[in-house]
């Protein structure tokens, strides 16, 4: 019914993308710890459940994977929040397939956001993840002279955002400096403006624009290395990407507990999340929880 009322070109609310089967090899993870730093002992075998689990989000990029959700107009288009929400782990050497579905579109100042959510599923079934990708763009009648998006954008006093003074239990992981081997192993191997100087330049950025799956991936990475299996189980992310992470700019996540509740014969524990650079600008901000098991 769908194709009759809409184009099928249009980007609409209920538009099914179809889905995507991923092996979850051992290269497919070892190219996932290329990219993001993150070399956990659980991804080699050293689990609590006696096997190699994958990352939380190793198929981080399948939204990605087919950009005919995209509008027209990609110059100066960015991820600008992201939703995830874990129900059970990956074994290494299962078969995951997804699922991609556009679910909302709205306006906010000068940009149209399409948010594209992607359900995964194990070989019987299961919900592995859910997740909901917000990606802008800019209005057709906007026009932009130089680059949509520079360094100074970071350091506008407009841009300052409090998180992380509450109060509350520190997390803390290792600050990393996000190389170009770092952006080709994460978004390539094809040439983009995640990983590609003259890339990004074509559509309005002075430099590579380091994936902002890559911070999300970063501190599913804190997550996972605090509550274990607690975040696999029952993980929840909502970050909203409120800078851009340059390449070879050094960056890394914290996170406060800051909250717990009851959850069944459960305590979820709830996060204040973000990522700061080097400077101390923050690149997320947003909020995380998991289950105390």
């Amino acid at each position: 019914m769908s194709a009759e009322i809409f184009d099928r070109k249009e980007v609409f609310v209920g538009r099914d993308y179809g889905g995507i089967a991923y092996d979850i090899t051992p290269e497919l993870v070892a190219a996932y710890t290329a990219g993001t730093g993150d070399d956990n002992s659980w991804y080699r075998g050293e689990s609590p459940v006696g096997g190699a689990l994958a990352p939380a989000l190793i198929l981080h990029s399948a939204v990605y994977r087919n950009l005919d959700w995209y509008l027209p107009n990609i110059f100066g288009n960015l991820h600008t929040r992201q939703e995830w929400q874990l129900f059970a782990p990956a074994n290494v050497g299962e078969r995951l397939t997804t699922r991609a579905v556009i679910v909302d579109r709205y306006l906010k100042r000068d940009r149209e956001y399409v948010v594209n959510e992607v359900i995964v599923s194990n070989a019987a079934g299961q919900i592995v993840s859910m997740s909901r990708t917000h990606q802008s763009f800019l209005l057709p009648e906007q026009t932009t002279q130089g680059f949509v998006v520079d360094r100074s954008r970071e350091k506008d006093s407009k841009r300052s955002f409090k998180i992380g003074e509450r109060g509350g239990q520190p997390i803390e992981s290792p600050m990393r400096r996000i190389t170009e081997a770092m952006c080709m192993a994460f978004s390539g191997p094809a040439r983009n403006y995640h990983n590609d100087k003259q890339k990004a330049v074509e559509l309005g950025f002075p430099e590579i624009v380091v994936q902002g799956m890559l911070s999300v991936c970063m501190v599913a990475e804190m997550m996972t290395q605090r509550f274990g299996l607690g975040f696999l189980y029952g993980g929840k992310m909502d970050l909203r990407l409120v800078n851009v992470v340059w390449g070879n700019d050094v960056t890394g996540p914290k996170g406060l507990i800051v909250e717990t509740h009851p959850e069944g014969k459960r305590t979820r524990a709830e996060v204040e999340v973000w990522c700061d650079k080097s400077d101390g600008a923050k690149t997320i901000v947003g909020s995380a929880s998991a289950l105390a098991l």
